[in-house]
């Protein structure tokens, strides 16, 4: 059983994940907390393909105080040589006793990180707030059971009919700061924030090729596209729904006049078929639904 500064901790690394979200693509956003005495000593994150790991990181900011400390980590530390070392290794040199996992990591090579880290001596507790943890990791886990992008797609329900969110709203920068690249009504892929890829993600060139969805999906996954959002009407999106691609969708609706009478002209009331909420509050002007597909979380 994780003590209950490790499990304290791993819920500090589960948020520090996050701060990687739209960034690490392809690679899996990642937290990581190295306690010493339950103390933290250091912490970090992966922020881009090709650069230091969450371990390495967290291990840098630890200094001499990794040594006999514990390393909790959201995903199982990986076992080969990228373009970064192993960091199943990295934790063994720098003396680290014990490691707890949060969720295995589905492309570990050979035995594993785990397996290693145990042959090696360390202690390894493994499945620790692992489904607090798939909460940061869903898209990327869900792209590579199906080989494509997760897909979102956000639109407000307005007087017209379904439309796409308006670009430079918080909500559009919200959205946009947790994906990898936006695909619009006219075919054309961009990076969701430009420039925070550096080298390593969309090697797309300039459009995507045909216009069957699922050809576009998986021409965006091997580009390196892990979190895809839709930008754009009802047209943009019932090509990739019909094909059941969407994996999650927002719906904004206006909060207006506590009586009235909506206009019908809308091809459903709030949510297309097949989606469920998990979650409502209100923004500045609209109330924000967000759904997925069941057995998402």
């Amino acid at each position: 059983m994780p003590a209950p500064a490790e499990t304290a901790a791993m819920r500090r690394a589960i948020a520090l994940a996050a701060a990687g979200l739209g960034t690490t693509s392809p690679n899996p956003p990642v937290g990581c907390v190295i306690l010493a005495d339950g103390v933290i000593a250091g912490e970090g994150y992966h922020q881009r393909k090709g650069e230091a790991h969450a371990e390495v990181q967290a291990l840098t900011a630890a200094g001499p105080l990794a040594a006999g400390a514990t390393a909790v980590v959201t995903l199982e530390p990986c076992n080969h040589h990228g373009r970064t070392p192993p960091c199943r290794q990295a934790l063994i040199d720098a003396g680290i006793t014990r490691v707890v996992v949060a969720l295995a990591d589905p492309t570990s090579r050979g035995d594993g990180g785990n397996a290693m880290l145990r042959a090696a001596g360390v202690d390894v507790e493994t499945g620790v707030l692992a489904d607090e943890a798939g909460i940061v990791m869903t898209a990327w886990l869900a792209a590579l059971r199906t080989r494509r992008p997760f897909i979102t797609w956000p639109y407000q329900l307005a007087d017209q009919g379904i439309a796409p969110l308006p670009d430079g709203t918080a909500e559009g920068r919200r959205l946009r700061l947790n994906a990898d690249a936006v695909l619009t009504h006219d075919g054309s892929v961009s990076e969701a924030v430009p420039g925070t890829h550096g080298a390593g993600i969309l090697s797309l060139k300039d459009a995507v090729p045909g216009e069957d969805p699922h050809a576009v999906a998986a021409a965006l996954y091997d580009g390196g596209v892990r979190r895809l959002l839709l930008h754009g009407g009802i047209e943009t999106a019932v090509p990739f729904l019909g094909a059941d691609l969407v994996d999650s969708v927002v719906a904004y609706m206006p909060d207006g006049s506590g009586s009235r009478r909506p206009r019908q002209n809308l091809p459903w009331p709030l949510l297309p078929p097949g989606f469920t909420l998990t979650d409502v509050d209100r923004i500045d002007g609209y109330v924000r639904a967000a759904a997925r597909r069941p057995g998402l979380r």
